[in-house]
């Protein structure tokens, strides 16, 4: 057991039921009892939170902790630290007294320490006539030792929370993640649907998400993002069912083309080569650029704000705003009506507009804006540009910010 009687504050200091408490505890102490003085502050460090301890009163309690000789706290080593506020604030890399007092009352308060003041309220050892301590005067670490398992179970519990939060924060992510994919592609493909309702619902829950989330946050937005997610996969898979009926009567259709003994096939040579008459060759056919898919107006509104202001009165309600304030837009950023045509014709009036209202979300970024469409005309003759995974790009930019400004 603890030896020792319950002591009270030096001074104008005020004794609570909370010190009383604290000292009363720390003479529960079993017989033989230590810990690892380090291992005890790593617990604390976990608990700070919980406990109510502010971190610079931990940096206070790990340089009060470097005033004990052992590694060890134990009642054999002696539990009483009696540093000067001059030798705590080198400690404690330069910490104001006035700093240091403030800091030592809330480890006092939260029952950390206890005092445990001398006639005169210095703090000092008493050593026997061998040189080793008799009694001592100043702070008491017993309240650590007797709390010691408390401490852990605590910090147990705050490492277990943290990690459940980073899974649930992990999960919230890859939902996150397949929703839009799964929106772009069902944009893309022009799947059955209203979209752009699914996509401003995705945005707003997305926009929803705090800053700092608690595992009750994350947790609830997860089961609606989840909810959603499971909407655009049935969606999505209604529309393969529709889809898998045309395709078996193409398949059918094409059998039977091949079936038909009076078609010639294609690796045969033509019936007019083998009489050697002379017919002109057919006109080899241009490759035609595959049709890009359209997008709602909504959402490329939402997706381009900027391209708002150069529409009728400042606003665009319809398509045909759109592609008169993208002829504005594409004099201003110096793209030559040449290259603005060929883009109309290869990807068709709207999807250029589109392009052109990206263009003007990303001007600061792009060195020649003409030479940029050109490119990306280019790559729609070749088959290789879609509009969505721009568009998406910028929702994620805009949509997100204009929720959270608005």
């Amino acid at each position: 057991m603890q030896s020792g009687n319950i002591t009270t504050p030096f001074g104008r200091r005020r004794m609570t039921l909370a010190m009383l408490a604290s000292q009363s505890k720390a003479q529960e102490i079993p017989d033989g009892k230590s810990v690892d003085k380090w291992k005890l502050y790593r617990w604390l460090c976990e608990a700070r939170l919980t406990l109510g301890v502010t971190d610079r009163a931990m940096a206070l309690l790990n340089a009060l902790l470097s005033f004990h000789p052992h590694s060890e706290l134990s009642e054999d080593t002696g539990l009483i630290v009696f540093p000067s506020n001059a030798q705590l604030s080198l400690r404690a890399h330069g910490m104001a007294e006035q700093t240091i007092r403030r800091h030592l009352a809330v480890l006092i308060d939260t029952g950390l320490l206890s005092r445990k003041d001398s006639a005169n309220g210095k703090r000092f050892a008493r050593r026997d006539g061998s040189g080793d301590i008799d009694d001592a005067f100043g702070f008491s670490l017993a309240p650590l030792l007797a709390r010691s398992e408390e401490f852990e179970a605590i910090a147990a519990q705050v490492v277990a929370e943290r990690v459940a939060l980073q899974r649930l924060k992990e999960r919230l992510t890859i939902c996150r993640r397949d929703i839009a994919k799964l929106i772009m592609t069902a944009l893309e493909e022009q799947a059955q649907g209203d979209w752009e309702s699914i996509n401003l619902h995705f945005r707003s829950l997305v926009t929803s998400i705090p800053r700092a989330p608690t595992a009750l946050q994350v947790a609830k937005i997860l089961d609606e993002m989840e909810m959603l997610r499971e909407e655009v996969v049935n969606l999505l898979e209604m529309q393969l069912k529709t889809e898998n009926p045309s395709g078996n009567a193409a398949q059918t259709e094409r059998h039977i083309q091949n079936s038909n003994p009076d078609s010639i096939p294609e690796s045969e040579p033509l019936f007019e080569k083998e009489q050697g008459q002379n017919r002109s060759k057919p006109a080899s056919r241009q490759p035609v650029a595959p049709e890009l898919k359209s997008f709602p107006l909504g959402m490329v509104l939402q997706a381009c704000p900027q391209i708002a202001d150069y529409g009728p009165s400042g606003a665009i309600a319809s398509w045909r705003d759109l592609m008169g304030a993208a002829i504005v837009v594409r004099s201003m950023l110096g793209v030559s009506p040449s290259a603005y045509q060929e883009a109309c014709e290869i990807l068709g009036p709207e999807n250029a507009a589109t392009v052109m209202a990206c263009v003007l979300e990303r001007a600061g970024h792009i060195n020649s804006a003409g030479g940029y469409l050109r490119s990306l005309t280019d790559r729609a003759r070749k088959g290789e540009f879609a509009l969505g995974p721009m568009l998406m790009a910028l929702l994620r930019t805009n949509g997100g910010a204009e929720a959270k400004t608005g």
